[in-house]
């Protein structure tokens, strides 16, 4: 029984994969859809016209997040249409797939800003239109804990995300906002074709995950679309795995 009518949601990152999915899901349950992107256009137009198609509400900002001046353009746009923010999902992500001894500065400072940096930076934006409360849900990766080859500087910066929840959580729930992650298992979407090793991902996943099956971006967008409802009204500060029982195996 979850009623987001009257609710203004942002997704950054929400033209594909899990971001997309979770746009559909907020949408679907009469929330208004902010979704974020950078590059891929006409994917974001996709979105946007699936969700009107079935009568729900959503727009698309362009905005690159490692970029403050471009973060600070996107909300002036969003404060020009909106009074009011109740959700944040935090989904944009990007890193460089390398082995430490290949990494340069410049690939941990984009990792670092794209998927930490910028949720602290979207919060302070958007805490005075967050007046009467709301949720805020990063997606982090197994990766914040566990080792993956060439995942280096990614897993450390969603590493720094999930410390940030926590530091959000106790800071923002005197204020009516509930801050937590959503780490997500081995999901097979866009970003997984990028790893050179995908195929040997998958089949080690598929064989160690109990369920049988790998996560899927509905998956991951049913937890977050429950972070978001007054059912969870007293989750906070926490971060919840959904991997098919995969990190719990050993």
């Amino acid at each position: 029984m979850i009623d987001l009518q009257g609710k203004v949601a942002l997704v950054t990152g929400g033209s594909r994969g899990i971001g997309k999915a979770v746009a559909q899901r907020l949408a679907a349950q009469g929330a208004e859809v902010i979704i974020n992107y950078v590059r891929h256009r006409t994917n974001a137009s996709e979105v946007v016209t699936e969700i009107e198609a079935k009568g729900g509400r959503c727009v698309a900002i362009r905005a690159n997040l490692a970029d403050e001046a471009s973060l600070d353009a996107m909300f002036a746009e969003i404060r020009s249409r909106y009074s009011r923010l109740d959700v944040i999902v935090s989904n944009a992500a990007s890193g460089v797939l390398k082995p430490v001894t290949e990494l340069k500065s410049r690939h941990w400072d984009w990792a670092v800003n794209i998927n930490a940096r910028a949720l602290m930076l979207i919060t302070q934006q958007a805490l005075p239109l967050m007046s009467s409360g709301g949720r805020i849900v990063a997606v982090s990766s197994i990766g914040a804990v566990r080792a993956v080859s060439n995942y280096t500087v990614v897993g450390a910066s969603k590493g720094a995300l999930e410390s940030l929840v926590r530091h959000l959580a106790v800071e923002l729930g005197p204020l009516g906002i509930t801050v937590n992650t959503v780490s997500a298992g081995v999901v097979d979407t866009d970003a997984l074709k990028k790893f050179p090793n995908r195929e040997e991902i998958i089949a080690t996943a598929m064989a160690r995950t109990p369920l049988g099956r790998l996560a899927t971006p509905d998956d991951v967008a049913d937890l977050i679309l429950f972070l978001c409802s007054d059912l969870a009204a007293m989750v906070h500060g926490q971060t919840l795995v959904v991997d098919g029982g995969y990190a719990v195996h050993g």
